[in-house]
Parts: C-alpha cells; structure tokens; sequence
C-alpha cells in the first residue's frame, strides 16, 4: 500500500499575496492535485484586431508597474482601461 507523503497545507482564504507566492515558489501544484479546485474563467474570443500604442518610457513603466500588482499583464490592464472608458462615454 502506498503510503501518502505528508505534505504542509496550503495557505487558507487569508493568506496574503505574498504568503501564497513563497508557499508556490517552494511547492508544486502537482503534489497537491487532489486539493485544489477547477475554476470557471471566460476568455474573450475573435480579438481578430490589433492595434499598437506608443508610450514615453516613464508611462509604460507606470504601466508595467500597475499591471504587476493586479497579476496581470499590461496590455490586458490597458485594454480593461480602454474597455471601460468606451462603456462609460
């Protein structure tokens, strides 16, 4: 019989951000498979356009900067903005 390696549990609901990446960055996902939760996510379909935007280098790091505390990336933060400013008008 195959006995279950002891494992340390997963950070709870009130772990912070930080707590939760230095738990991440020393475990693997694929030892504690049988604990976590498949979610539900919608991802936009037909982004059939393209457009480029220029920033000064000060901006795109402000950008850069903002993204990262959200987890996502900038070109999704700036398309979430321009999305939003475009319901709002």
């Amino acid at each position: 019989m195959k006995q279950k390696k002891r494992r340390d549990p997963i950070p709870g609901k009130n772990a912070t951000r930080e707590e939760l990446a230095e738990f991440w960055d020393t475990h693997s996902a694929a030892d504690y498979w049988d604990e976590l939760n498949p979610i539900k996510d919608r991802v936009a379909k037909n982004l059939s356009q393209g457009i480029t935007i220029r920033f000064d280098e000060l901006s795109l790091t402000k950008l850069r900067k903002k993204a990262y505390k959200k987890g996502i990336g900038p070109t999704t933060l700036a398309r979430m903005w321009i999305l939003d400013r475009l319901a709002s008008t």
